[in-house]
């Protein structure tokens, strides 16, 4: 569990500022020209730091075009790391972990991620760097569910398609809550979409037992 802001020392708080400001930018400045047309010298300008402060906290400009969604997932790779993990109940703990990862993101974390998916869908070069981020997450999940759960014999193979079950139906979740005709497009809205896609995982597993 993340801890509130309010609680730490006042130089972390210093840092998370910094943080928070240089996100806010560079996606301001990505969403209103173009990634590609916004400079790093730009955005550390703007925010009025130096790009040491910058590397600081991100390694590229990807890296903090991407923020929101990277955030999304070190807080779910977190929960994973300490919940209780069982063969049985293991596609309760991965959609448990990313209801819980959802919950501790800051507030104004819809904008930011919105603004980000936004400019993923139309940069190829961000989708390629998501696209990646989410192959080495998953992996991280996958050997830390095979070490833990060991002794009960899951196979690597089994582990990682279950986590891609879950990872297809937080993506059905986001194009329902991210299309530009959606109702609302707040966090409750989005958890109202990833409880009906996650609903629905039984009845694809029913499907697919029929042609085994």
């Amino acid at each position: 569990m993340q801890k509130d802001p309010k609680e730490l020392p006042l130089r972390e708080r210093k840092k998370l500022r910094t943080r928070q400001a240089l996100v806010d930018t560079a996606l301001e400045l990505f969403t209103a020209r173009d990634f590609t047309a916004v400079t790093l010298d730009e955005i550390v300008d703007a925010v009025e730091v130096s790009k040491r402060t910058f590397f600081r906290t991100f390694t590229s400009k990807e890296d903090v075009a991407l923020a929101p969604e990277k955030e999304l997932w070190a807080a779910y790779l977190t929960d994973i790391e300490t919940r209780p993990l069982t063969g049985e109940h293991l596609l309760g703990a991965y959609k448990d972990a990313l209801f819980a990862a959802l919950e501790q993101m800051t507030d104004g974390w819809e904008r930011r991620f919105l603004a980000s998916r936004s400019l993923a869908d139309r940069t190829p070069a961000l989708a390629a760097h998501s696209l990646h981020h989410c192959s080495e997450v998953s992996a991280d999940i996958v050997r830390i569910a095979a070490d833990r759960l060991a002794a009960q014999s899951p196979g690597r193979t089994e582990l990682r398609l279950l986590l891609d079950l879950v990872v297809a139906a937080w993506h059905c979740a986001l194009e329902a809550w991210a299309t530009p005709d959606a109702a609302q497009q707040d966090r409750a809205a989005l958890s109202r979409h990833m409880h009906e896609a996650f609903g629905a995982i039984p009845a694809v597993a029913a499907l697919a037992a029929q042609d085994s």
